[in-house]
């Protein structure tokens, strides 16, 4: 393969490994398995202002804040994949690949993240990618949200606000009205807790909302009602014709109790385990749905604690619990490492590490992977 097709790639390849002897290995993928790659829009597409795109919130921080960027870098190029899809497209067939998972830049094709700016380049960038796949018997499957939320929303609050659901709900219904005759696998949202923290955070990653503790929170409780309004889009409107399938992504480390044998070790690892995959699996996947029940007392009780009059946790109706269980026709599991776990306070007050109330350390003998997270080998 080419420098420069090496270039206009960005692939996200997960690895498990398995501790079984080479004489338990098979070596053949079972039936149906599908062996993909995977970007982000915001990482490999750049192109950042052509063709009407509209700003994201990326590129909103890193051109006011440079510093910010690792090394003053940003996505304003990145990859140049918006010019070399078919590059793109090649070095999958290249690589064997049997589905692409790509994500659509929502101001690449709502410029104001409403339907008034329907960008028609932004459309065509994407009709073309998904063709060219298809064309290679490559599996188109496309995440809806990446973290690159359009500036213009992020202007009237951004996911903390109650009312991105309805956008999100309009943009999904584009998106399904538009690539759905083809596209067969959606994913709403990519790592939700990971963009959450945009807004609790005080600079570098977007949008950089000093909100801890509180506009985290409330962005999870519209996460999750905006996945559940598009996964019955989907299954009342789109389904029976489309035959497809909606889905979440969500990301979790996995957590160990730093001594096996202490029962209030095994409890803090649970716990992490409920504040992380839990936050948006709970609601989405258990026959109670709701926020993980150590996570609704824990809040409320700091919250309390802080003075408060209200819960910094926000609360779903009933009808709202019911509305959003069981809204996944598949999961999409990010795992990056594992923790050794301890209960303990840290974090500053308020915020979600406080709320956890867990300190997680790794072994230093454990190897360091390419994304700073350590690795246990055998």
């Amino acid at each position: 393969m080419a420098p420069a097709e090496m270039l206009s790639l960005c692939l996200l390849v997960v690895l498990a490994a398995a501790s079984a002897s080479a004489q338990e290995i098979n070596n053949r993928f079972p039936d149906g398995f599908m062996l993909g790659y995977a970007t982000a829009a915001y990482q490999v597409e750049g192109a950042w202002n052509e063709d009407g795109k509209g700003e994201s919130i990326w590129d909103h921080m890193l051109h006011e804040h440079p510093e910010w960027g690792w090394n003053g870098q940003n996505g304003d190029v990145a990859c140049d994949s918006y010019h070399k899809y078919a590059d793109d497209v090649e070095c999958l067939v290249n690589a064997s690949a049997d589905a692409y998972r790509f994500s659509i830049s929502w101001p690449r094709i709502l410029p104001t993240g409403d339907l008034d700016n329907i960008n028609q380049a932004g459309i065509d960038y994407y009709n073309n990618l998904i063709n060219l796949l298809l064309a290679n018997n490559i599996e188109p499957l496309v995440t809806m949200y990446h973290w690159d939320l359009p500036q213009a929303l992020q202007y009237i609050g951004g996911w903390p606000n109650p009312i991105m659901a309805d956008y999100f709900v309009e943009y999904a219904r584009l998106l399904f009205d538009t690539y759905g005759d083809r596209v067969k696998w959606w994913i709403t949202f990519n790592e939700p807790s990971v963009f959450a923290g945009g807004y609790a955070s005080t600079g570098g990653q977007a949008p950089a909302q000093n909100a801890v503790g509180i506009g985290d929170y409330l962005t999870y409780y519209t996460v999750i009602n905006a996945h559940a309004r598009v996964w019955h889009l989907y299954n009342d409107t789109y389904r029976a014709t489309q035959q497809g399938y909606v889905g979440i992504t969500l990301n979790s480390d996995w957590a160990e109790p730093l001594n096996a044998s202490s029962p209030t070790d095994q409890e803090a690892s649970e716990r992490s385990l409920q504040f992380g995959l839990g936050a948006f699996g709970h609601a989405l996947f258990t026959a109670e749905g709701d926020w993980p029940p150590v996570m609704r007392e824990r809040i409320d009780a700091n919250s309390a604690a802080e003075g408060r009059p209200r819960s910094r946790l926000p609360t779903f109706t009933q009808q709202e619990i019911e509305y959003n269980r069981g809204t996944t026709d598949f999961i999409g599991i990010n795992t990056y490492g594992t923790g050794l776990v301890t209960l303990g306070e840290t974090g500053s007050i308020p915020s979600f590490a406080h709320d956890q109330g867990v300190i997680v350390s790794r072994d230093p003998s454990w190897v360091v992977g390419a994304s700073g997270y350590v690795y246990h080998v055998n």
